[in-house]
């Protein structure tokens, strides 16, 4: 089974206008994302994963619609960021996990993270500090982590870079996952796209604590990049613990799932270290579900 751990909320459950769509730039350098998409693009789009883990993003506090350009995206779906993906799992639930996307400054995340799990039935939480504007170790993140852990709740973070120009770079930064960690031992995390470009700092942090995962989303288009963060992986012994994802719309599974298979490509010819053929490969068939004690 094809687990893709990293994907986000459509906007639309029906056709996308088309003076609602968007394609954006400068998420990938080597071709443009539609960025505004329907639940039956999304559904199409990942194949081959068998199940995937889908979230919206908490731009702002009171979120409305949670899509990937921002706070304020059009939807012709009712209810706030995390209504519409529980929408879109509850009409294909053998497909579909949720996660809720909370905002620290929000008075109401506390309440918001107990309806979301309780009421929505969404299973995990997405944050991207740097999107939202918040220090990872304030005081009202550290609420969300705690709460977090007492419900085994596992957290996704967005880590590394982004074009986004208001985005504070160092509030992604990976090392802050170690105090995050170190903080809450019981919390199982998912650093994102592997920290990129801080792909070394993401594989000791991974090594450090039991309860650390990285996913690949995000990578291949940059085959140096690719290579040198699977590389680092192999080296520091956290292979086994890097998740199969896409970031959906950013790149799709199927496009992922085949760059696995060439990650190498780029040091043929060379006396450059290989990563284990067998190591990647078993990425694609991992049991994130168990890891992430989503069974």
């Amino acid at each position: 089974m094809i687990v893709d751990v990293h994907t986000h909320t459509p906007q639309y459950r029906g056709a996308v206008p088309p003076e609602r769509r968007v394609s954006n730039p400068a998420w990938r350098p080597d071709r443009a994302v539609e960025s505004v998409y329907s639940w039956d693009e999304y559904l199409q789009a990942q194949t081959p994963a068998d199940i995937s883990i889908v979230f919206g993003v908490a731009w702002h506090p009171g979120e409305q619609t949670g899509g990937v350009n921002g706070g304020g995206d059009a939807s012709d779906m009712p209810g706030n960021v995390n209504d519409k993906t529980a929408a879109f799992v509850s009409a294909h639930p053998q497909r579909l996990i949720g996660f809720m996307s909370l905002h620290p400054h929000d008075p109401r995340a506390l309440d918001e993270l107990e309806r979301c799990r309780c009421d929505l039935g969404l299973r995990g939480i997405k944050l991207g500090a740097n999107y939202q504007i918040f220090h990872p170790l304030e005081a009202r993140a550290l609420a969300i982590y705690e709460q977090a852990q007492r419900n085994g709740l596992p957290v996704l973070f967005h880590q590394g870079t982004s074009p986004v120009r208001m985005a504070p770079i160092r509030f992604a930064h990976p090392l802050l996952m170690d105090e995050v960690a170190m903080r809450y031992p019981d919390l199982t995390i998912i650093m994102a796209h592997m920290g990129h470009p801080w792909t070394a700092d993401t594989a000791v942090v991974v090594r450090k604590h039991p309860r650390v995962f990285a996913d690949i989303s995000g990578l291949f288009y940059r085959p140096f990049g690719y290579y040198e963060a699977m590389i680092r992986a192999s080296e520091w012994n956290v292979l086994d613990k890097l998740l199969f994802a896409s970031d959906y719309p950013v790149t799709t599974a199927r496009e992922t799932f085949d760059a696995l298979s060439k990650v190498n490509d780029i040091v043929v010819g060379t006396q450059l270290p290989r990563v284990p053929e067998d190591k990647l490969q078993a990425i694609i068939t991992r049991d994130s579900l168990t890891l992430l004690e989503l069974n």
